[in-house]
């Protein structure tokens, strides 16, 4: 048995608002919206195996998403759908290993980033020759078809603080972004389901979520992504007492925070948090965004 081995880091990514855009094909559905990629992340390991033949030759059969080969998320056994997909639609059979520090279901796009390490990976450890584009696009219709996230993927895939303009994967979507470097500060209450929170009715929250980027659109800076993230989150009605408390105090010390969509989690730029008397993780913004740290 032969093994090749890369391993890609893809940044986490808070959402701040959001409109949803469901459409027939995959690619073309997605999210408008913005939000901010984390220097914490997850990490995700691809390793291949070729099982030799009868006739002492290499091979490796084309999988589909059922039989794509084993995933570990932080050293347990996981089924992460979106990589499994991932996997399948490249033909790899492999091992992923996906480490993160970030809480796992609590709004840091932690689906879209397995999804889309496991592409820059695996197309890495086969020496797959697919373009970044392609890649991206694989990872957002496992994301999309799975309901586990809109627009996380090519967030987490440009970096910085991404302004999503038009939803979908390269080819579709529209990107742009705010161009500034900012500490952010965050803390999680537990998990919020953005599976069920997709497939409910998402009028109001996407009225608030094209509100939001209208304004945000109008002026580019960083108090005005948290000052339309608050907003939206109080018109979507998504905020649960315990992230409204969090936000309140940091504004009552002086400085703004917002709830991360989809979790039960407070993000704040600066020491917000600190300063209102929370002991938050503390992350930087991504300038980079998604890519491949090396191959064995």
């Amino acid at each position: 048995m032969t093994r090749e081995r890369a391993t890609a880091f893809v940044p986490g990514h808070v959402t701040g608002f959001f409109s949803a855009h469901p459409a027939s094909r995959p690619a073309a559905a997605g999210s408008r919206g913005a939000g901010l990629t984390l220097s914490d992340g997850v990490e995700v390991t691809v390793a291949r195996a070729a099982e030799a033949s009868g006739d002492g030759t290499e091979t490796v059969d084309a999988p589909d998403a059922e039989t794509a080969g084993s995933i570990a998320l932080n050293g347990d056994t996981a089924a992460i759908g979106p990589v499994a997909d991932v996997l399948g639609a490249l033909g790899v059979r492999a091992r992923v290993d996906v480490d993160t520090d970030l809480p796992i279901g609590a709004g840091f796009g932690v689906s879209g980033a397995a999804a889309l390490g496991a592409a820059l990976a695996a197309n890495a450890a086969v020496d797959g020759g697919r373009s970044v584009n392609d890649l991206v696009r694989i990872a957002h219709e496992a994301e999309v078809e799975r309901g586990t996230g809109l627009g996380d993927v090519v967030a987490q895939a440009r970096g910085g603080i991404p302004i999503r303009l038009e939803p979908g994967a390269p080819g579709h979507g529209e990107l742009d972004g705010i161009p500034a470097h900012a500490r952010v500060e965050h803390v999680t209450f537990g998990e919020l389901s953005t599976e069920t929170v997709l497939a409910g009715d998402t009028a109001a929250l996407s009225e608030a979520g094209e509100r939001a980027l209208s304004r945000l659109r109008a002026d580019p800076r960083l108090s005005t992504l948290m000052a339309a993230s608050r907003e939206f989150a109080e018109r979507a009605d998504l905020l649960v007492p315990e992230v409204a408390e969090a936000i309140d105090d940091v504004t009552a010390a002086g400085d703004s925070a917002a709830m991360a969509m989809l979790g039960r989690t407070v993000f704040a730029l600066g020491t917000g948090l600190s300063d209102a008397g929370y002991d938050p993780a503390v992350s930087h913004t991504d300038p980079a965004g998604a890519r491949l740290v090396r191959r064995e």
